[in-house]
């Protein structure tokens, strides 16, 4: 591992999806989430990474689907290719996703009062409190791993 590919919190991953990446079925951050599974169940999920695995954005997104978080990634070792598991994971998720309702919290979180202070904190940790255009916990996301 070279030194470019650590940040504040441990190596960074530049190859993951962006949390505002949607997945077919309009949900966002669902493609990341089974990315980073796929790099768990090939060993190549970075410790700085691990600490939030399956929760953080993972969890939230389980949590308002009403699913298990291990039956995700059972869903995504065990098909064979993203046909399979598009069509297990439709069959998993619950018939109304309310897409807008989880898109709208994953680009907000962060908004909050105490998610604003969060957000500072983590700015100044990074070296760049003076952005203020980051807003949310994606955008850091976004930066953190090269995209903003």
């Amino acid at each position: 591992m070279s030194t470019e590919n650590l940040g504040p919190t441990g190596e960074i991953l530049k190859d993951l999806p962006s949390p505002y990446i949607p997945h077919s079925s309009g949900l966002l951050h669902l493609p990341r989430f089974i990315a980073k599974i796929r790099k768990s169940l090939s060993g190549a999920l970075p410790k700085s990474y691990q600490r939030n695995y399956t929760k953080g954005f993972d969890g939230f997104l389980c949590l308002h689907l009403g699913i298990e978080s291990a039956d995700v990634v059972e869903i995504v070792k065990t098909s064979k290719d993203n046909t399979e598991l598009d069509k297990r994971l439709k069959d998993l998720f619950p018939e109304n996703l309310n897409i807008a309702i989880w898109n709208r919290k994953l680009v907000q979180m962060g908004m909050s009062e105490m998610g604003r202070e969060k957000l500072e904190e983590v700015k100044m940790t990074m070296g760049i409190s003076d952005r203020k255009d980051l807003i949310s916990f994606a955008d850091m996301i976004d930066v953190d791993e090269g995209r903003l």
